[in-house]
């Protein structure tokens, strides 16, 4: 096995066919075809799936991919280290729930790093597919929250991909609205109060079990119901319609204006909001620089 072989497998993979990685790689297609059946010699295993569309990940390739980005990806921290070559194209990866303080750890994360060649990556994603790109390490953590009704079969769930989750921060519910709206300047508001207005929440894609949902109390009835799936229209949407959706209450109005209000709920419900890793995998330097921010930001928040 060799690091060139490692990146031949991270190529392919990446682009789901051996012969546009070779065009990548600038080598003939029969000459990484046969790297790759000498590494799966090697190895013992299929790394690859054949299909009439490409290659993909088999089961063990997956796991073998998380290894390989690895070893790549610390031998070009040495390589920086030691021999002045440029950073490594990835840095850091983050897939999240749609939360404005996981955006402003993350743009704090940036500024601090101060190379002029990088690559970061910030996801706002559906909850499953948040605990798919930990699973296949593309990326560093995920940002998401249990709750008394999620907790049992989120946990069984991790733990059946080999993921850990490590709480953060406890945040009491939470809706957002509109500055206009009826409700603003209540010290809190109930769920039945909530009725006439029309409930926001995140699209959760085919995976939509309830357990996923990003918003508390997602079972309770409620007669207007908007889906969407990014933050901006959301926001938008509480705005233009006196809308509201269930939160942890943590606003920034460096990325969110003065528009939106936070107003507490009235539940017995909390939010254990957190990161989930792999745990074979200890927290890189960048990842744990990104959770210190985040820390403090939640932190000066709070104060």
């Amino acid at each position: 096995m060799t690091l060139q072989q490692l990146k031949y497998i991270i190529e392919i993979a990446e682009t789901g066919s051996i012969t546009m990685a070779a065009e990548r790689l600038f080598i003939a297609q029969p000459s990484l075809s046969k790297s790759v059946a000498e590494l799966e010699k090697e190895m013992g295993i299929t790394i690859f799936n054949r299909s009439n569309r490409g290659v993909y990940l088999s089961e063990d390739g997956t796991k073998f991919l998380s290894y390989a980005r690895q070893i790549v990806e610390q031998t070009e921290l040495l390589e920086n280290e030691y021999k002045s070559a440029p950073p490594p194209r990835r840095v850091f990866a983050v897939s999240a729930q749609h939360y404005a303080f996981v955006v402003n750890a993350f743009v704090e994360l940036v500024k601090e790093y101060g190379k002029s060649k990088y690559e970061f990556t910030l996801r706002e994603l559906k909850t499953a597919e948040i605990i798919e790109d930990v699973r296949t390490h593309r990326s560093d953590i995920g940002i998401l929250f249990l709750s008394n009704f999620n907790r049992e079969v989120m946990r069984h769930i991790l733990q059946s991909e080999d993921i850990r989750f490590e709480k953060l921060f406890t945040a009491s519910p939470h809706v957002f609205v509109s500055k206009d709206n009826p409700l603003v300047g209540r010290k809190s508001v109930t769920l039945n109060d909530l009725r006439e207005f029309p409930r926001l929440t995140y699209d959760q894609g085919v995976k939509n079990s309830f357990y996923f949902a990003e918003e508390l109390h997602i079972t309770e009835d409620s007669p207007k119901n908007i889906i969407v799936s990014d933050r901006a229209t959301l926001f938008n949407l509480l705005i233009g319609l006196d809308g509201y959706t269930i939160s942890s209450g943590i606003l920034s109005s460096d990325l969110n204006g003065s528009n939106i209000v936070s107003i507490p709920l009235e539940s017995d419900e909390r939010m254990d909001i957190g990161y989930i890793t792999v745990t074979d995998r200890p927290l890189s330097f960048m990842t744990r620089r990104y959770l210190e921010h985040l820390t403090a930001y939640i932190e000066r928040y709070n104060s």
